[in-house]
C-alpha cells in the first residue's frame, strides 16, 4: 500500500534528524482515513480519527527501526487501535439494548400496585393467617418480591420464608373453598 507524500524521515535515538509529530501525522493522515474508509467506519467518525493519531503516536514512539519499517508498524497500530474499538462498542451496544421511543409507547404500567379497596376486601378474608403469612402474601402480590428478597428484607432464613408460604397457600386453598 502506498500514501503520497509518506517516507521515513524520523531518525531513532541518537539520529541528527527528529521530525515533529505534526509533521508526521500530516504525512499519515491519509493513511488513517483509508484504514477508517477500510473498516466502514461511519459512526463516531472524529473519535476514530482521533484513536488513529494516537495509535500513530504510539507507533511512533515505540517503533524499532531494526524490525521493520515504520509505515507497516504504524499501519497495523492503527488498524488494530481500531478494530479493538469497534468491538468494544459492539459488546456494549449488544449489552445495552436502547429500544425506540414508540416501543415505550405499547408497554403497559404493571407496577402499579392492587386498589385500596381490593387490598382491604383480601385482608378481611386473610384474617387466618398468621402475621408472617400475611408478609409473605404482602410482600408477593404487592410488592413482587421473591423469597429470597423476603428473606433479607426480614432478615430470616430462607426456609422460615417458605414455611410462610406453605403456610399461607394452605389457608387460602380452604377460604377460596369455602366461598
Amino acid at each position: 500500500m502506498s500514501y503520497p507524500g509518506i517516507h521515513r524521515e524520523r531518525a531513532f535515538l541518537k539520529g541528527t534528524f527528529m521530525e515533529s509529530f505534526e509533521q508526521l501525522a500530516a504525512k499519515y493522515e491519509p493513511m488513517i482515513y483509508d484504514i477508517i474508509h477500510r473498516l466502514n467506519i461511519y459512526k463516531n467518525y472524529e473519535e476514530f480519527h482521533q484513536l488513529g493519531l494516537i495509535a500513530l503516536w504510539q507507533a511512533w514512539k515505540n517503533h524499532n527501526e531494526e524490525k521493520g519499517n515504520f509505515l507497516s508498524y504504524a499501519y497495523s497500530m492503527i488498524k488494530g487501535h481500531m478494530m479493538i474499538e469497534l468491538t468494544k462498542q459492539t459488546k456494549q451496544m449488544d449489552r445495552y439494548v436502547y429500544p425506540e421511543a414508540a416501543f415505550w409507547e405499547f408497554i403497559e404500567d404493571t407496577s402499579s400496585s392492587p386498589s385500596l379497596e381490593i387490598t382491604q376486601e383480601l385482608y378481611k378474608k386473610c384474617s387466618m393467617l398468621s402475621e408472617n403469612q400475611l408478609k409473605w402474601l404482602q410482600y408477593t402480590l404487592c410488592d413482587q418480591l421473591s423469597v429470597r428478597e423476603i428473606a433479607e428484607k426480614e432478615r430470616v432464613s430462607l426456609s422460615a420464608v417458605k414455611n410462610w408460604r406453605q403456610g399461607a397457600r394452605e389457608k387460602l386453598k380452604n377460604i377460596l373453598k369455602n366461598n
